[in-house]
């Protein structure tokens, strides 16, 4: 579902709607490369505006609501996701989820308060942390060889896209290192969900 238009007429979509968006079910992270990719392969936005955003915590259990493989009012329990972030200057924050069933972009507290709902609710165990990259860094680093995706016998665990891995000079395998909530490791900040709240929710 895109989001009307006339909801926000003040604010101009960056990247296609969403039946057009390149997608593969359960490979979240190379589907927000592709949306950075699309971004600066335009160049009418600033990458600086942009971010990945990989949610997870210590235990690998987040719940998100209004996803797309979710059933009626229940959460699905990922071991992460990523979603795109669009950070206009002066303007209210958009996140764009191919995943969910919010619109496409969702403005930031419509997304927060559908698909989040409050750590307040959860157990400690299942509270979500988000690690914030820039859109030009994750397209410089980010790296994976879909490993992840393959059983102890090799065989695919979801079919994986259509195109080449993504790869960098320096690594063909790092996205623990996203995944991972350890400030100390990999690219970008990591915060609470208050913490991102504040910071780009604020107009």
């Amino acid at each position: 579902m895109d989001v009307p238009r006339s909801s926000f007429t003040a604010y101009t979509s960056l990247l296609p709607p969403k039946k057009d968006c390149t997608y593969t079910s359960c490979y979240c992270e190379e589907n927000v490369w592709r949306l950075c990719d699309h971004v600066r392969n335009e160049g009418t936005f600033s990458l600086e505006e942009c971010y990945a955003v990989f949610i997870s915590n210590d235990k690998r259990m987040i719940p998100l609501w209004r996803q797309c493989a979710g059933h009626g009012d229940n959460p699905v329990i990922w071991d992460y996701h990523v979603i795109f972030l669009h950070t206009p200057a002066g303007d209210q924050s958009f996140i764009y989820d191919l995943d969910t069933t919010l619109p496409f972009p969702s403005p930031f507290s419509t997304y927060i308060a559908e698909a989040f709902k409050s750590d307040a609710l959860l157990r400690p165990d299942f509270r979500r942390k988000l690690r914030i990259v820039r859109a030009d860094v994750y397209l410089r680093t980010f790296a994976s060889d879909r490993s992840h995706m393959r059983d102890a016998s090799g065989r695919w665990k979801k079919p994986p896209p259509p195109f080449p891995c993504i790869g960098t000079s320096d690594s063909k395998m790092n996205l623990d290192d996203f995944i991972s909530m350890n400030p100390e490791v990999g690219w970008g900040d990591v915060f609470t969900l208050t913490e991102f709240i504040n910071k780009f929710g604020q107009v």
